[in-house]
């Protein structure tokens, strides 16, 4: 018996299948091991020795692995084709061997690009041995990683409290973000003017030629800067003759792409699919694991973590074979088309992501998969197949135009294409940008030199310049590649990592920088200048990559870089928060004193006008305050107007809602150094309230901050208690207060709508659970009725779906607009027996009509109490592994 690892379950119900019962195919879940995150996990005075810990999961995982390879004849590694596959193999044998479990049992390693029969029997047929360097290489990444995030992101608590984080890449790829934002906020915008001309051939075809040229100068698309210029070449083409001077012909070919790599394939999809890079990755994981198709599970494409571009020859082959028999032999190339990898190293470079099996199209395994996986699974199909075929045929046709006025001549021209043969787009092209123009859908009539034309308009169209846009994900992902940042396998974890810090949003589908990102980067930029450096973390990444390729020794490359690095860090212990501070005041301008509509200075404080306002520091982070403090307590939450997106309030971050119809003192939305606000009245009187999660500045109204300063609420008095149940909002949420006991309440809305009935609900439900230790609990008797015939109480309860009869374990909902209050025991003891009748108790269903006499009115309060029938905890459910 051969023990096999692999990392996910779903694999390794798949392999198991393929290699049948001679084999124990067990699942690793991903890592089994990391770096401790507390300081000195990695130690760079031990010659960078490194702790490992096994979480409680993973512990139970290599448990059962060592179990099974008591007795087993060998064990086989079979994780992913890549670094990290390479690590988790080293971590599960380091591990093994630890436990004493392999004896004198050989160990293998396989790899396999795709998970179908062939492919896994293939590679079990060629096992090798762990390779050192790959592993080295993954303790290098870990280990740097690790010591710039734990050496750095202190420095960044200190020094800019509020800030979460800074790691390697991803400080790299918010300055990435943050520079573009930077340029959006420079560009000055200018007018230009654009002129064309609807003209028509001898034969009345009509087309459209763009002024190129005017007077014998040539122009760009900047030099018509005002309307009146436009309007002096309109008038001269009004009157103008035209002539076609030149018709030129040129016959071009398209190639296709190659096959998507990891990088390109979230491009792909984040243009035409609108998935993320993560969600890409999560749907590709899918495909790549296997599907059932037709009660066979089986891999659909290969790996999809991969910057290789080469497909392999047997892949080759069966692609130009479907290209055959779906698009026809003119769409074949004679010969093979073969693609250069961009990896920079070989032993990294997979395959690129394509489909194990050509002849499955996406419209015969569509059923199997779910929308998701069907789209990113045609995409795949078809970049790959289009990359084996045939170029497009186009033919691109450039008329120049000569208009003549008197002595004043002025050149056109139009542009036109015709696509003569399909090829490639036959199966795949890619999706344009909605700015750029479709010249292969724009086509010309027939025109030929030296023939006049007639003029049917001149039309002049004004522009406006625009910023380059934010970045996106896939653009994003596209220039980190450019640049040599990153690698395949990192790209979704970086971004997912700089939303989470919150240092980033998404809208619209475009990476905004947060204020709190800006700062970070402004901070790191003045103050570790090398380490967010585009080249030096590029030329850190071909270090790593010639550590993978044995080139390099992994502890030489970190004793280098922690040379310098950490003498870096030592040299800010001297750095003030005052030296910080000025230096991101002036490098943020445009964020923290964001220019005003009349033109006054943005740096005098708003309220006072003799204070100078500047950033100031905070146990939660940063903000904007006067100089004069205390004298002066103006604050404006950072971020406030950037971009003249602020929320309203103006630049002092005040706006009247109105006025408290009891005192009459106005009600002002204001910004805190913890955020929005509102207050009332002025002074230290003044009461003031925080605008929960989910209520933005933008959204409030005078019915809204009323609500705020009212708060806590007053619900009601306790039916048992006599004592006051509050509702309220508080640091961790709304919630009822009642005899000094807290209860969360599920949303804001709660606080300003929650009962009487409700909220006594809420409190028992808190206060079971606490003294039962978990689980849920029944609901506390709203009203007790008294005693049913056959014994136990009769109670009114309002549960989870409405107000309730209970009696033991029956419940028997009240019919809509019941009140509560108002159930009468005969009714309760009704609704009890049919509830009971339904449910199949024969006993309390016969029982119905004696029951009702039995009950006599003044048992209503007579009846002693009886504790209500409760349910048993509920059972926490095991840990899905």
């Amino acid at each position: 018996m051969d023990v096999v690892v692999v990392e996910s379950p779903a694999k390794a119900k798949t392999i198991n299948k393929y290699l049948g019962p001679d084999y124990i195919v067990l699942a690793s879940f991903g890592h089994v091991r990391d770096l401790p995150a507390k300081d000195g996990s990695v130690r760079p005075d031990e010659d960078f020795a490194m702790s490992w810990e096994v979480d409680g999961a993973s512990s139970k995982r290599l448990s059962d692995i060592a179990k099974a390879m008591k007795g087993a004849d060998s064990l086989i590694l079979a994780t992913d084709p890549d670094r990290e596959g390479e690590a988790i193999s080293w971590h599960v044998l380091d591990v093994l061997r630890q436990k004493k479990v392999i004896k004198d049992q050989p160990v293998r390693r396989v790899v396999f690009n795709a998970i179908t029969k062939q492919s896994v029997l293939e590679a079990m047929a060629n096992p090798r041995d762990i390779d050192v360097a790959l592993v080295d290489a993954y303790l290098a990444r870990r280990a740097l990683d690790y010591l710039v995030g734990f050496t750095l992101s202190p420095v960044l608590w200190r020094k800019l409290p509020g800030a979460r984080s800074a790691g390697r890449v991803q400080s790299v790829a918010l300055r990435l973000v943050c520079d573009r934002e930077s340029e959006i906020e420079r560009f000055i915008r200018e007018d230009y003017w654009q002129i064309a001309a609807q003209l028509a051939t001898p034969r009345s075809d009509d087309f459209e030629a763009r002024l190129t040229a005017f007077e014998g100068k040539k122009l760009q698309k900047l030099d018509i800067k005002s309307a009146e210029q436009a309007a002096d070449i309109k008038g001269m083409l009004e009157g103008a003759t035209f002539n076609a001077v030149s018709v030129e012909a040129k016959p071009t070919k398209r190639n296709p792409a190659p096959p998507f790599t990891t990088s390109t394939l979230q491009q792909a999809a984040s243009s035409q699919l609108s998935f993320s890079a993560s969600r890409t990755m999560q749907v590709a994981q899918r495909l790549y694991e296997g599907i059932d198709i037709g009660g066979e599970t089986t891999g659909l494409i290969t790996y999809m973590r991969t910057d290789g571009v080469q497909m392999a020859p047997e892949a080759i082959a069966a692609a130009r074979s479907a290209i055959g028999a779906e698009f026809g032999d003119r769409y074949l190339p004679e010969k093979p088309r073969y693609y250069s990898t961009k990896a920079k190293n070989a032993q990294e470079a997979h395959e690129a992501v394509r489909p194990t099996d050509f002849r499955r199209t996406p419209a015969s395994v569509r059923k199997y998969l779910d929308a998701d996986q069907a789209r990113l699974y045609e995409i795949i199909w078809k970049r790959a197949i289009a990359s084996q075929m045939n170029p497009a045929e186009i033919e691109r046709t450039t008329v120049e135009i000569e208009a003549v006025n008197g002595s004043r001549t002025a050149g056109l021209r139009a542009v036109g294409s015709v696509v003569r043969f399909d090829g490639f787009i036959a199966a795949y092209t890619e999706q344009k940008d909605e700015d750029s123009e479709d010249e292969e859908s724009r086509r010309l009539p027939e025109i030929k030199a030296g023939e006049a034309l007639s003029r049917k308009n001149v039309a002049v169209t004004q522009h406006t310049t625009e910023p380059p846009p934010r970045y996106s994900e896939a653009s994003l992902i596209k220039k980190m590649e450019e640049l040599g940042i990153g690698r395949p396998s990192t790209y979704a974890a970086t971004l997912k990592t700089l939303e989470d810090r919150d240092y980033v949003t998404i809208e619209k589908r475009r990476l905004m920088p947060q204020a709190k990102g800006r700062l970070v980067t402004a901070f790191l930029e003045n103050f570790f200048e090398r380490y967010v450096e585009f080249d030096f973390t590029a030329d850190l990444e071909e270090k790593l990559d010639e550590i993978s390729d044995g080139k390099l020794a992994w502890k030489d490359v970190l004793r280098d870089f922690w040379r310098d690095f950490s003498a870096h860090v030592d040299e800010t212990k001297e750095l003030r928060v005052t030296d910080v501070l000025d230096t991101l005041n002036e490098e943020l301008a445009p964020l923290v004193f964001p220019a005003r509509e009349d033109g006054s200075n943005p740096r005098v404080c708003p309220r006072c006008g003799s204070g100078n306002l500047s950033l100031k520091l905070g146990k939660f982070g940063a903000f904007v305050g006067c100089s004069n403090y205390p004298e002066c307590g103006f604050t404006r939450q950072l971020g406030d107007g950037l971009n003249g997106e602020g929320d309203g309030a103006g630049d002092n971050g005040d706006r009247v809602l109105g006025k408290d119809p009891e005192t009459d003192e106005d009600i002002v939305l204001k910004s805190g150094r913890f955020g929005p606000y509102v207050q009332r009245g002025d002074g230290k009187e003044a009461k003031r309230a925080g605008l929960p999660k989910g209520w933005t500045p933008s959204s409030m109204d005078l019915e809204k901050a009323l609500q705020l300063i009212s708060l806590p609420r007053d619900v009601g008095l306790h039916p048992e208690t006599g004592k006051m149940i509050a509702a309220g909002i508080g640091r961790y949420g709304p919630f009822l207060l009642h005899d000094g006991a807290y209860a969360n309440l599920e949303t804001v809305e709660d606080v300003f709508t929650i009962g009487l009935n409700r909220a006594v609900t809420v409190i028992a439900e808190k206060k079971s659970r606490f003294s039962k230790g978990g689980g849920r609990a029944t609901p506390a008797a709203l009203k007790e009725l008294g005693e049913h015939p056959d014994g136990g109480a009769i109670t009114v309860r309002d549960g989870r779906f409405g107000p309730y009869v209970n009696w033991g374990k029956v419940n028997a909902t009240l019919p809509k607009g019941k009140d509560p209050a108002s159930v009468t025991v005969e009714e309760a003891l009704e609704l009890i027996a049919a509830k009971a009748g339904k449910s199949g108790t024969k006993k309390a269903a016969t029982k119905k009509a004696t029951a009702v006499k039995k009950a006599p009115a003044a048992k209503k309060t007579t009846t002693t109490k009886k504790p209500a029938a409760k349910k048993a905890p509920a059972k926490k459910s095991k840990e899905e592994e």
